[in-house]
């Protein structure tokens, strides 16, 4: 095939009419490209300000912004590639659960809080004096986790049967597993007991603290108030000291038996060594999480000579003495408050109001 080229005049002058057509064109041009760069942005503008639906909590998965991208919009966010552009310039979303603070948001906050938002925190409460027992069954309701999972990891990571973790408020982020938690939870307790130990008694010891801790669990167990703690701790360490039985029913509030009353049936037939009516010196473990004002008392227990409490009827307080015959005597006189000067009360305000009821009407 012949290639004709045809002759450019390079010395071609244009004529101002020409000239002019040209920058015409050339305006017409830019106006058109300017057209639709304005109708692209404002597309933009308006697509990213549209108004979105969606939960405070979601669940981000690992991977790619692709396969983020993917993932949301098969739960019904209906991402597409400008979405995935987004994210790309703004930042990619971290994994896990997190707490975008809103439910309804525009698509650009929408995805910059995917790559700004916190970990969704839940605040989960170790009542002082609970057990491990009923504290994992809170834990697998509240963050949905499997209970067996908890209780084998529990036993993986803890050093006695209860008293592993402190007695604290624990803001826990959502979907860490069950091997995580109890990791964290016990990890965080043992440093917790590390620093706590050093600062009271300038050293360590893990076998000598937990003594200590099965302690303090006994008298969080029996104290109605934090200031009558080092008092229960006298009677504690004197009994010890003495080789007496503790003959505490706290300590058969262990495990499952955490919120069960003890009866004389119980002492009875409770064979382990958490029944300290049968069993010289401490339980083997801990009996439930304390406080750090329970562990306190333990290592400082007041000074006296108490050998004995008992609870008062009148107060809810205890009544300390130091010797067993005080002690069956305020036994006695809690047995001996007066309920039928009650009733006559209860009966004479009744009689009274049956009296003005009865003027009333007539």
């Amino acid at each position: 095939m012949l290639l004709i080229s045809m002759p450019i005049n390079v010395n071609q002058e244009y004529t101002p009419r020409k000239l002019k057509l040209m920058k015409k064109k050339s305006l017409y041009n830019l106006f058109f490209i300017l057209d639709f760069l304005y109708l692209f942005i404002i597309s933009i503008v308006f697509y990213f300000t549209l108004t979105i639906n969606t939960n405070r909590v979601i669940h981000i998965p690992s991977g790619s912004v692709n396969n983020i991208v993917s993932y949301l919009s098969s739960t019904s966010y209906n991402l597409n590639i400008l979405d995935n552009i987004a994210l790309r310039i703004i930042g990619k979303p971290q994994s896990g659960w997190i707490d975008l603070q809103a439910k309804h948001m525009t698509k650009y906050d929408f995805l910059y809080k995917l790559t700004t938002s916190k970990a969704a925190m839940k605040a989960i409460n170790l009542t002082p004096g609970e057990t491990s027992y009923f504290f994992l069954r809170d834990l697998s309701k509240q963050l949905n986790l499997d209970l067996e999972k908890l209780e084998k990891s529990y036993k993986k990571y803890s050093y006695k049967t209860d008293g592993n973790i402190l007695a604290e408020t624990y803001h826990l982020p959502l979907g860490m597993s069950e091997d995580k938690v109890i990791f964290f939870l016990i990890n965080y307790t043992n440093r917790k007991y590390k620093t706590f130990s050093k600062k009271v008694v300038a050293h360590y010891d893990k076998q000598k603290w937990y003594k200590y801790i099965t302690i303090a669990s006994i008298i969080q167990k029996e104290a109605a108030s934090i200031d009558e703690m080092p008092l229960i701790s006298s009677v504690i360490h004197n009994r010890l000291t003495k080789q007496m039985k503790l003959q505490m029913d706290g300590t058969l509030n262990y495990g499952k038996y955490s919120h069960t009353v003890v009866t004389k049936k119980r002492i009875k037939s409770d064979s382990s060594d958490f029944n300290t009516y049968k069993i010289k010196g401490l339980p083997s473990s801990p009996v439930c999480a304390v406080s750090f004002d329970a562990i306190k008392a333990a290592i400082f227990p007041k000074k006296t000579n108490y050998l004995y409490f008992v609870k008062s009827k009148n107060n809810n307080r205890h009544l300390f003495t130091t010797s067993y015959k005080k002690h069956k005597n305020n036994i006695q006189q809690n047995q001996m408050i007066k309920k039928p000067k009650l009733r006559k009360e209860t009966v004479t305000k009744k009689r009274k109001s049956i009296k003005n009821i009865w003027k009333s009407v007539h």
